[in-house]
């Protein structure tokens, strides 16, 4: 009899409080949609730089005939000489951090420019003898950069000393950025999603106030007077939370798996499994915010 009496109040408080209620559904699915997409964007930026941080190098140019004017000390006598490079190799090969050192020449060099550059008219500006030789030196921890960068840059023979995770961090720092971005909104959404529900809770209070005072004074315990109430936040936060999931798993679908992935493949996307561990989550967050809100909330609006 008392749960017929709950699940009917239940009915009773979002039949008359439906634009509300829909209200509290529209705007708990949009920030717990951005709560989920932010937790999934930012699984996508560490497979990136785990997948972009294996590939790249740290290259050791060296100086060849026409940097003596204009490339500092360290170019100041001409070329590098073989026994300079061959110092150099030794010192890389003792090295625990590194993994493997590739030796390019300028004619490969070259080649490689040309395979970038095509037929533009910037691939005539160049010839083999413009580009120097090189060490590409692959490292077990690519954070350890400056290892190297501080042990050759400064030596004689060396004209510079790159990282090229420079060419992809802008692109991490890009999308860490729309991840914050992302957060910010998701916390103006959620807070206007809480007071949705404060409000939703207070004007039901208040439209059943002749009813919980009765209850009150047939001697109704204050968790059995509030529970109504709590379902009916609890209900709608978790309605919210079930269209928050279906948003993040149609944006996996349509936008990731059918449009991005086929536009830009040199990303290695996120499978179903992260978007799986994220779904849980969204659903527990949509169940127990509201329920915590209307807890809070009815304390001092229900008492007599």
């Amino acid at each position: 009899m008392r749960a017929q009496f709950v699940l009917s109040e239940i009915g009773v408080g979002l039949r008359r409080n439906l634009t509300m209620t829909f209200a509290v559904i529209v705007s708990v699915a949009l920030s717990l949609g951005l709560f989920g997409a932010s937790l999934l964007m930012r699984d996508q930026v560490s497979t990136m730089k785990g997948y972009w941080y294996d590939k790249v190098n740290v290259s050791i140019f060296f100086c060849n005939k026409n940097d003596a004017e204009s490339s500092g000390a360290n170019c100041a006598k001409g070329a590098a000489t073989q026994q300079q490079k061959d110092d150099i190799k030794a010192e890389l090969d003792r090295l625990p951090i590194v993994q493997n050192v590739t030796y390019e020449s300028s004619d490969q060099a070259y080649k490689h420019y040309k395979e970038q550059f095509g037929d533009t008219p910037v691939a005539g500006l160049v010839t083999p003898d413009q580009l120097p030789e090189s060490y590409r030196v692959k490292l077990k921890d690519p954070t350890k950069f400056t290892v190297i960068k501080s042990a050759f840059s400064e030596r004689p023979g060396v004209q510079e000393v790159q990282d090229q995770r420079g060419t992809v961090e802008p692109l991490f720092n890009l999308l860490n950025g729309m991840n914050i971005a992302a957060l910010v909104v998701m916390g103006l959404m959620l807070v206007v999603a809480l007071m949705l529900i404060v409000n939703t809770v207070r004007v039901s209070a208040f439209s059943r106030r002749r009813e919980t005072g009765i209850m009150r004074l047939v001697g109704a315990s204050s968790f059995y007077i509030q529970m109504p109430f709590i379902l009916e936040a609890a209900i709608a936060g978790l309605l919210g939370a079930v269209f928050a999931c279906v948003l993040i798993v149609g944006g996996k679908y349509i936008l990731v798996n059918n449009w991005l992935a086929e536009k830009i493949q040199v990303i290695n996307f996120i499978g179903w499994d992260s978007v799986v561990a994220v779904l849980p989550l969204v659903l527990l967050i949509g169940l127990l915010m509201p329920a915590l809100a209307a807890f809070f909330a009815l304390r001092k609006y229900l008492k007599v």
